[in-house]
C-alpha cells in the first residue's frame, strides 16, 4: 500500500508538539499539552499501525521509510506506552508543581524532550535505511539522557553521564556493525542509495557475504544490546531508571529498550539468510538471553529500592525476549507477545512506584510497608504488576514465558531451559518477599496524603485487566498480528 502520510504523521506530529511545548508560560499548561498531545499522537500512531495490518506494508520517501507488520506492531506498543505515560505525567507532576520543585522552564524542557524522544523512536521504527536507523538510535540516546535529570541532583547527573557514556560506546559498536553490513552487501550490485535499505537486503539475504555479516551481527548485538539493557552491558540501566521521574522510567523500560532490540530484530534475518539459516545469530541471542536472566536474578534478590528492583526486572525480561528470539519457531511468537506484556506491566509498575515514592518520600520498599492499606489504588497497581512480573498465573507474562519454555523443549535446548527455570525461580522467591513487605507489611512511617483521581484508577484497572485478559484469552486479530511480525523476524515476510 502506498499512503505515505500515514508514515510521516507519527514522525512529524511529535516534532511539532515538541516545539509547541516551548511556548506555554506555566508548568501546568505544558503538562496539559503533554497529556493531550501524547494521547493524540498515540491515536495517530495506532491508525498508521492498523492501516499496515489491514492493507500491507507501506513505503515512502523513495523507500527510505517503511512500515511492515514488525515495525507496525512495535509502533502500536509505543503508542500504548507513550500515550498512557503522557496521561500519567499530568497527575504525577501536580504534586511537584504544588511543592515548587518543578519550574515552568523545567516543564518546558521536559515536554520538548519527551516529544523529541517520541519522534526519534518512531523514526527508528519507520526507517528502511539501516544507517538512518542507527542515527535514530543515537538521537534517542541524546534526547532521553536529559530526561533523566529533569530534577538536577548529583545522583541524576551521574546517572545521565553514565547513560551517555555507556550507550554511546555501545552505539559506536553498532555503527561499525552497520558499516560491515554495507561491506557484506557490496556483492549485490546495489546503488549507493540502496546499499543499506532493509527491503533490498532482505530480498537478497542469501547472497550477502557470510563472513562480514557474522562480524557485523556480533558488533550490532553488542552495540544495540547495550542500549537494550542486556547483561553484561546493562550497567547504565539501574541508575538511569532510579533517578529519572516515573513517567520517564516507564517510557525507558516500557519501550525505549525495545527500540534498541528492534534494531537487532531487523538484522537477525539478514545474518541467518547469509549463513544458510545455520542458527549462528540465534545462538548468540540464546547466550545473551540466559546471561541477562541469571545476572538480573542475582541482583533482584538484594534490591530494596523499588525503582532499581524494576530496573533489574527489565534486564531479566529483555533476556526472556531475546531467549525466545534465539530459540525461534514458537519462541519468536512468544518473544513478540512478551514484548507487549512486559511493556504494559512495567509501565504500570513504574506508575505505581513513582506515586508511592511521592507519598512516602522514598522508594525503599521497606519504608513503603502497608501501601495496600494506605494508598489502595497505587498499592494494588504495584502489587498486581509485581505479581505479573514474577510470572504468577494467569497474567499474560506467565503465558508468554510458558511459550518460551515450550520453544526450548521443542528444540531440545535443555540447558537453556534449565537455566531459565533456575533464574525465574530465584526471581520469584527473591522479589516476592519484597512485594509482600511493601504491600502488606507493618507500617513504618505514614505517607503524605495524596488522593487518587479517576484517571489513576483507570490507568491501574486498565493495565491489570489487559494483562489478565491476554493471559486468559488471545484475540484472533492479535494472533494474526504477532504471526505476521514473527514471519518478518524469521525472514519470511
Amino acid at each position: 500500500m502506498d499512503f505515505p502520510i500515514l508514515i510521516w504523521a507519527p514522525i512529524v506530529l511529535p516534532v511539532l508538539l515538541a516545539a509547541a511545548c516551548l511556548l506555554p508560560r506555566s508548568a501546568r499548561q505544558v503538562l496539559l499539552l503533554v497529556s493531550i498531545g501524547g494521547a493524540a499522537w498515540a491515536v495517530v500512531a495506532g491508525a498508521a499501525a492498523w492501516a499496515t495490518f489491514a492493507s500491507g506494508p507501506m513505503l515512502a520517501a523513495r523507500d527510505w521509510l517503511h512500515l511492515d507488520a514488525l515495525s507496525a506492531y512495535h509502533l502500536l506498543v509505543l503508542a500504548l506506552i507513550l500515550g498512557s505515560s503522557s496521561v500519567y505525567a499530568w497527575g504525577y507532576f501536580q504534586a511537584e508543581i504544588a511543592a515548587g520543585t518543578l519550574s515552568a522552564a523545567a516543564a518546558r524542557r521536559f515536554g520538548a524532550l519527551w516529544f523529541g524522544s517520541a519522534a526519534a523512536m518512531t523514526a527508528v521504527l519507520t526507517c528502511n535505511n539501516l544507517g538512518l536507523m542507527w542515527v535514530g538510535i543515537e538521537a534517542t540516546t541524546l534526547l532521553t539522557a536529559f530526561l533523566i535529570c529533569v530534577h538536577v541532583t548529583p545522583l541524576s547527573l551521574e546517572a545521565m553521564w553514565k547513560y551517555l557514556v555507556v550507550c554511546s560506546v555501545g552505539v559506536a559498536f553498532a555503527f561499525l556493525g552497520t558499516l560491515l553490513v554495507g561491506a557484506a552487501a557490496t556483492r549485490l550490485g546495489l546503488d549507493a542509495s540502496e546499499m543499506l535499505l532493509w527491503t533490498r537486503l532482505q530480498a537478497s539475504a542469501t547472497q550477502l557475504a557470510p563472513g562480514p555479516m557474522r562480524l557485523a551481527f556480533l558488533f550490532l548485538l553488542v552495540g544495540y544490546g547495550t542500549k537494550a539493557g542486556l547483561a553484561p552491558l546493562h550497567s547504565w540501566l539501574p541508575d538511569a531508571h532510579s533517578q529519572a521521574p516515573a513517567p520517564v522510567s516507564a517510557l525507558f523500560s516500557g519501550f525505549m529498550l525495545n527500540t534498541a532490540l528492534y534494531c537487532i530484530l531487523r538484522h537477525l534475518p539478514l545474518v541467518e539468510g547469509a549463513t544458510g539459516d545455520a542458527g549462528w545469530g540465534r545462538g548468540l541471542l540464546v547466550v545473551f538471553g540466559i546471561a541477562s536472566i541469571l545476572v538480573a536474578a542475582a541482583f533482584i534478590v538484594f534490591q530494596h529500592d523499588g525503582k532499581r528492583l524494576l530496573a533489574y526486572h527489565s534486564v531479566e525480561h529483555m533476556g526472556i525476549i531475546v531467549l525466545g528470539l534465539g530459540l525461534g519457531g514458537i519462541g519468536t511468537f512468544a518473544a513478540l507477545w512478551h514484548t507487549l506484556n512486559h511493556a504494559v506491566c512495567k509501565a504500570l509498575a513504574f506508575f505505581a512506584v513513582g506515586r508511592l515514592g511521592q507519598m512516602y518520600g522514598t522508594h525503599d520498599l521497606g519504608r513503603m510497608a502497608g501501601a495496600m492499606r494506605r494508598a489502595p489504588v497505587w498499592g494494588i497497581g504495584f502489587f498486581g504488576a509485581m505479581l505479573a512480573l514474577i510470572g504468577v498465573a494467569p497474567f499474560a507474562l506467565f503465558m508468554s514465558e510458558l511459550q518460551v519454555l515450550r520453544a526450548a523443549a521443542e528444540s531440545r535446548a535443555f540447558l537453556p531451559l534449565a537455566l531459565f527455570l533456575l533464574g525465574a525461580g530465584i526471581v520469584f522467591v527473591g522479589a516476592l518477599g519484597h512485594v509482600l513487605t511493601a504491600a502488606w507489611g507493618e507500617e513504618v512511617a505514614p505517607p503524605r496524603e495524596q488522593p487518587s483521581s479517576p484517571i489513576d484508577a483507570i490507568l491501574v484497572a486498565g493495565a491489570l485487566l489487559l494483562l489478565l485478559a491476554l493471559g486468559l484469552w488471545m484475540p484472533a486479530p492479535l494472533t494474526e498480528v504477532l504471526t505476521a511480525a514473527a514471519r518478518v523476524v524469521e525472514g519470511r515476510p
